[in-house]
């Protein structure tokens, strides 16, 4: 395992802790929510703040980066949308009645889950809200959006009464359902009916037509988002699931009980478990063959995803880690201590890259030998064959 290596850089602008971190699509922008009321604008080129974004009347609780605008939503019950050039607020959405926990743009949409037990649609080009989903008991937590032609056959899609649009939105709630909405007419769908704690994690899987939620009942649950039957739970974790990770039918899941697992999401079968946290698994994220976590315990570690084997302990937080982000093989780890820190990561990038190849090379030489083989064997199969005359 590598030392422990100290940040190349430190930022620590916000005067409060940092809720969230946002990575633009193209890869050249950051941008952190914080304790402070305020969301800061980086540059991933020089790791310069390059933006300060006031006028929430509270803490914001998450926030999302699109390459020309920025999302935030707060605790003061509003959502709003800022010029990423300028930094002027473009919009404020209000409506919600409570603290806004999460927000999610697709398409020309704006979506957003309250303490006030409803998920709302938005506009994102107006402050104007389209629809209200009603009808969770308590507090929406997770969002998730999809379009039925991502998931439905032409035939299927054909007997769907909704012509008007086909997106729906998936909503988690501490009321322990997920329900799904269609979002032309604010109309449940389905609700999902199973886990016995709230649901903190969603994460979607449309062209398998799969959904998975991780909950406080310590399990992870896999739906099949057409019919909304349940088709797997996973249930070895000891402790709340609070963050999920999708990668090539491999399934990543964070838990208070200081591991993550890894799923194949096919058989439900558990192959690993990333031990060595010292406190609850806050946000996960797969890159390149490794496994970056962020604890409660203020370190982020970097995991061989395949051997399980801790690689790289990276430490300087004051506490909890609560989003990770990597782009350009530098590790961006935000904190409820207030900052940015920036890892370089291409020492072990570097090592993995050379271990997959020295894997695939093995592999190779070994279905080489294997085919040799076969090939000996049916060519002895033969002989034996023409020598009995057969």
């Amino acid at each position: 395992m590598g030392n422990s290596g100290s940040a190349v850089k430190v930022c620590t602008d916000h005067q409060g802790g940092i809720n969230w971190l946002s990575l633009s699509p193209d890869g050249q922008r950051l941008l952190t929510g914080s304790e402070d009321g305020t969301a800061r604008l980086w540059s991933t080129a020089d790791s310069q703040c390059h933006g300060h974004f006031q006028g929430h009347e509270s803490y914001i609780t998450f926030c999302h980066l699109e390459n020309e605008a920025a999302f935030t939503c707060s605790a003061d019950h509003t959502i709003r949308k800022w010029d990423v050039m300028t930094g002027q607020c473009l919009a404020i959405y209000r409506g919600h009645t409570s603290i806004v926990n999460r927000i999610l743009v697709a398409k020309d949409y704006l979506f957003s889950g309250s303490y006030d037990r409803t998920a709302r649609c938005w506009s994102v080009d107006k402050e104007k809200q389209i629809q209200e989903f009603r009808g969770h008991r308590n507090c929406v937590l997770t969002l998730a959006h999809y379009s039925s032609r991502d998931v439905l056959e032409e035939e299927e899609e054909e007997e769907e009464e909704e012509k008007v649009s086909r997106d729906l939105l998936v909503t988690g709630s501490t009321d322990c359902t997920v329900k799904v909405w269609w979002v032309s007419s604010g109309r449940c769908y389905q609700t999902l009916l199973g886990h016995t704690g709230a649901v903190l994690c969603l994460i979607l899987d449309a062209p398998n037509r799969e959904l998975f939620s991780g909950s406080t009942d310590y399990t992870i649950r896999t739906w099949n988002i057409v019919t909304g039957e349940q088709l797997k739970v996973f249930k070895e974790h000891q402790g709340s699931v609070i963050c999920l990770e999708l990668v090539n039918r491999h399934l990543y899941s964070g838990s208070a009980d200081r591991t993550v697992k890894c799923w194949l999401v096919d058989t439900g079968e558990r192959i690993q478990t990333y031990k060595a946290h010292k406190h609850s698994v806050s946000t996960l994220k797969y890159h390149a063959g490794i496994l970056f976590t962020g604890s409660g315990d203020a370190c982020a570690r970097a995991f061989n995803s395949k051997s399980g084997v801790l690689q790289k302990i990276f430490r300087g937080h004051k506490f909890i880690i609560n989003c990770i982000q990597i782009h350009n093989e530098l590790l961006y780890t935000a904190s409820h201590d207030g900052t940015l820190r920036i890892w370089d990561i291409r020492g072990i990038c570097k090592r993995n890259k050379r271990r997959l190849k020295k894997e695939r090379s093995a592999q190779g030489r070994s279905s080489q030998k294997g085919s040799l083989s076969r090939l000996f064997n049916n060519k002895v199969g033969c002989m034996v064959q023409q020598e009995n005359g057969e």
